[in-house]
């Protein structure tokens, strides 16, 4: 996805956070909530990560409390050209990941307690590096401030259902309730498009960091199967940073359907695959990865 295409995404959102201000204030409540858009932006900017990670109950390790994991955290960073980022644990048996930050000096990888005990050392190897590949390309900071925006949207969705929005705006009670419903739905819809090609991408540049696309088409596959059955409660009370995530974590709610912004993990695989068939892996991006070996248990080795 270029950069224009995304700029004006972001637009959209803002516009959509506008509406719903004009909605319950008319022009001054517009004014008022582009005020809030850019205290919004700004508080994104600089805590992002932390904010993210507190919702999920994520704990920093580091060299000591998780060494294998944060050393190939480390190696897989230094492959990438990456400062290396804070590591988090989050403890839910879903396996998933994130990475977050504003940029890669101020970053972090979070991965849950499932994600380390269902996949083998290679396959943990090909998740760190897709989460790195969003790092790479500054990916954490857009959708981080995307799931500030939608979940904020639905917050004011909320807040006009009870307090009836601004009768008096263009459309009257019918068009508050238009807005009400298709805001939320629309800022939906704008997560989608913004991380969609954004997965792809981590995907293609996550694989030439770990040298083997396989990596992560075997832990995507296997992620997607444990993700279908088992719930990551934080997730679905924070549904808007569900995007987030290597593999969409909702399916307990309904609503879940309306955030599924990631693309078919079938098609992910398919273009992983691809890698392998039609391109030979340039020779810097052999397997190198210390203590990953070809045929690890499929159990993971934290468990």
């Amino acid at each position: 996805m270029g950069y224009m295409r995304t700029a004006i995404l972001m637009a959209a959102m803002t516009a959509l956070f506008l509406g719903m201000g004009m909605l319950l204030g008319g022009t001054n409540g517009a004014l008022i909530a582009f005020a809030v858009a850019a205290l919004m932006n700004v508080f994104a900017w600089w805590n992002s990560d932390k904010a993210v990670l507190r919702m999920h109950g994520a704990r920093e390790v580091d060299a000591r409390s998780a060494p294998d994991l944060v050393a190939m955290v480390r190696d897989l960073a230094e492959r990438g050209d990456l400062p290396m980022p804070k590591v988090y644990v989050m403890e839910t048996d879903q396996p998933n990941a994130f990475a977050t930050g504003r940029n890669p000096e101020n970053s972090a990888v979070a991965v849950t307690r499932g994600l380390m005990r269902a996949l083998s050392r290679e396959e943990l190897a090909g998740v760190i590096a897709h989460e790195l590949a969003h790092i790479k390309h500054r990916d954490t900071l857009l959708m981080t401030v995307t799931a500030t925006f939608a979940g904020a949207i639905s917050m004011l969705a909320n807040f006009a259902l009870f307090f009836g929005g601004n009768r008096d705006r263009p459309g009257g009670m019918i068009g508050t309730l238009a807005l009400m419903i298709l805001a939320p739905l629309a800022a939906g819809l704008v997560q989608m498009a913004i991380s969609r090609s954004r997965e792809y991408e981590a995907d293609r540049i996550g694989a030439e960091i770990c040298g083997q696309p396989l990596w992560l088409a075997a832990a995507l596959a296997k992620i997607e199967g444990f993700a279908q059955r088992i719930d990551n409660n934080a997730a679905e009370r924070n549904p808007a940073t569900a995007h987030m995530f290597i593999i969409n974590p909702l399916h307990a709610h309904r609503h879940d359907r309306l955030f599924a912004t990631h693309p078919n993990t079938a098609n992910r695989i398919a273009a992983l695959q691809a890698m392998v068939a039609g391109t030979p892996l340039p020779t810097t991006a052999r397997s190198s990865v210390p203590r990953v070996r070809p045929g690890a248990a499929k159990r993971g080795p934290w468990t």
